[in-house]
């Protein structure tokens, strides 16, 4: 058993799959070769058994830390305790209405639309808001908010929960 925080394993499963690409990128460049038919062959260095152990292997370990990963997420969030993957979702959703509000609240009450004026007769066009300013304003910054709040949490917890990994 060995005490990770989940900073740690994610690290440890980046560091995993990149060793498993190094294996499968090994497997595709030397279990085949090219020879002509009146030359001797160059033959890589390949072992079927070996190769297809080792990235089983690391599969098992990923998934077992995976495994852990998930099975303890819990973050406390104010009062309410949420999984990692719901605040993950939430933040997403949260980030992508932030960012509409964040264009409404920068529009002015009143635009003046630009048009072609080829004509002379061409009559301004005006663009208006058609909310309220200060509700989008307020809206945003409460948004924001639970944006860092969330935020805060998760990064708490995988900088400081310990859970197990059995290894």
């Amino acid at each position: 058993m060995k005490k990770i925080t989940s900073a740690y394993a994610n690290k440890w499963l980046k560091s995993l799959e990149e060793d498993k690409e190094y294996w499968i990128n090994k497997e595709e460049a030397s279990s085949t070769y090219v020879a002509a038919i009146n030359e001797e062959p160059v033959i890589p260095e390949y072992d079927y058994a070996e190769v297809a152990a080792t990235i089983a292997e690391i599969d098992e370990k990923i998934a077992v830390i995976k495994h852990a990963l998930n099975a303890t997420a819990k973050v406390q969030v104010k009062d309410t305790g949420m999984s990692v993957d719901t605040i993950l979702i939430k933040m997403a959703q949260l980030n992508k209405r932030k960012a509409v509000l964040d264009r409404m609240r920068k529009q002015l009450p009143k635009t003046r639309e630009t048009t072609s004026y080829m004509s002379r007769n061409a009559v301004p066009e005006y663009r208006y808001v058609n909310y309220d300013l200060d509700l989008v304003k307020q809206e945003y910054e409460r948004v924001s908010q639970n944006v860092m709040e969330l935020q805060m949490a998760l990064d708490q917890y995988n900088q400081t929960v310990q859970f197990e990994v059995d290894l």
